[in-house]
Parts: structure tokens; sequence; C-alpha cells
């Protein structure tokens, strides 16, 4: 289905029942990445997974993407979907600073966060000129596609990207499937804008850290995919004190966790619910 939230129509998938839990994967990854968890979850939750803006099928961002804007947008997405109720919000990679951020801009509506593998970034600062990044971003967009390099390398992208974030193989995700969205300039596009404004996503949300506090008692789970790296477990397990969350290292995974280790993503967000807290 789709669902219109600031205008843009958003790509929604619905399944199962039960207390709500939102999946938002990375940076250029699409809602058929959370497959493999989904059938773990959709017995005891309803399940609710989105594509961003220019992600998966969704519509071209209609401005760049932000912090707070990525936090209203799932506030947004449940109000069109009605569910005003408290939910978990799973957020992998980069979307792990936007699950952080609806829980400190909607407390009263988070149940609990998963953070995935999380993107972490201590001491960002907002970079200069953000209008004219955009523009950039746009217009190499332009340039790409003009070229046919969406078409050309889109999916050979994709492919090549799965495989280095994965620890146990390929990419599992249907090849026409992968075809129908990874060939199109508006993925590309979206990508470029969201990669262009990371630096400021992270940097809006050590902001909101200082400002906003998450709720008392929020079940918060850090799951790392540190393969083999030291200073990638000690970022996520400051991480995890940062937020007084329980902390877990999965292994073996890589950085898709959803793929390789399905079946500790599925248990972490069991794990939260209504009442409910990490152990």
């Amino acid at each position: 289905m789709f669902v219109r939230v600031g205008g843009v129509a958003h790509h929604v998938v619905v399944e199962g029942g039960g207390p709500v839990c939102v999946l938002s994967a990375g940076l250029g990854m699409s809602w058929f990445d959370w497959d493999p968890v989904v059938p773990l979850l959709a017995p005891h939750r309803t399940v609710v997974r989105f594509d961003r803006p220019g992600h998966g099928l969704s519509a071209p961002a209609a401005v760049p993407p932000s912090a707070a804007g990525e936090a209203h947008r799932i506030a947004g997405l449940l109000d069109a979907l009605g569910h005003p109720e408290p939910v978990t919000v799973v957020g992998h990679s980069i979307a792990g600073f936007h699950a952080e951020a609806f829980a400190r801009l909607h407390p009263d509506r988070a149940a609990g966060i998963v953070l995935v593998d999380s993107s972490v970034e201590e001491h960002a600062r907002t970079p200069a000129a953000p209008a004219v990044r955009t523009a950039a971003a746009r217009g190499l967009g332009t340039l790409l596609a003009a070229v046919g390099a969406p078409a050309a390398l889109g999916p050979a992208v994709r492919r090549a990207t799965v495989r280095l974030s994965r620890a146990t193989g390929g990419d599992p995700a249907d090849a026409a499937l992968v075809r129908r969205v990874y060939a199109t300039s508006r993925v590309m596009r979206g990508t470029l804008l969201e990669n262009t404004h990371y630096r400021a996503v992270a940097a809006e949300l050590l902001a909101l850290r200082e400002e906003r506090p998450l709720p008392p008692g929020l079940a918060v789970t850090v799951l790392a995919a540190p393969d083999g790296s030291a200073r990638w477990a000690g970022r996520q397990r400051a991480l995890a004190r940062r937020l007084d969350a329980h902390y877990e290292a999965v292994e073996p995974s890589g950085h898709l966790m959803m793929s390789d280790r399905p079946d500790v993503v599925a248990r972490a967000v069991l794990r939260h619910g209504p009442g409910q807290r990490d152990a």
C-alpha cells in the first residue's frame, strides 16, 4: 500500500497482529531487506515496514532528510495507519539515528527501540552550506541518470554492497525485484541525497541528546556486528552505555544483520512491548 505523509507517497507493508513494531532499513536499502525477520515477528507483532522517500518504491523526497523530519515521518505513518499506541521502532544503520530521534521527540509513542548495527557518530558537526550540498547531490543524480548509470549499474551495485555487508553469502533478494527498484534513477537520487546529509542528521541527533531525554524506563537494545573489529565493538558498547541500553554482540554477522541473523533481531524485538523492559 501507499500512504501519503508530508505530501510524499510512502510504500508501506503491514503484516501480522499484536503490538506494533516499525522496521526501517539503512541507507539505500528497501522493505524486502527485512524479509527474513518478518516471519519470526508476524505471529506476535503487527509489523510495519516502509521505504523512506527515494528508497524502495516510495516517491522522491520533497525536502532533504533531517533527524526531526525522519522522527516525524514515523509518527505520521503511524497516524495514517491508525496506530496511536506506543510502538517499538527498529532502525538499521543510519535508521538507528531515526529510531532514537523518534523516541526523543515522541516519547509517549515509544515502547522501545532496537538499534541494528546502528550508525555511530560521536563528534559530528553540521556541514556548511546545506543548500549547496543538496544542489550538488541532485546535480550528480541528474548527470548519472542522463548517462544511464542507474539501469546499467544500479542492480550490480546493490548486489555487491549486500555481498560485502554480509557474513554468510550473497544477496537473497529476488533478482526481478532488485532490478525493479535499483535500476531506477529515483532510488539512486534518494540514496545520494540521504548520504549527502548524513553528517547533518548525526549532528542534529547529538543536539537532541542534550535537549530531549529518552523517556524514563524505555527499553533500548543495541545489536552490534563487530565482525572482528574491536574498535567498532567499542563504539557500539559506548552507544549502549550512553542510552542505558542492553548490548549484544552478534557473531557471526555482517552489517546486514537482518539477513545474517534474523533470529537475533526478532528475539530483540520480541523482548520489547508495552510494560516490558530489557533484562
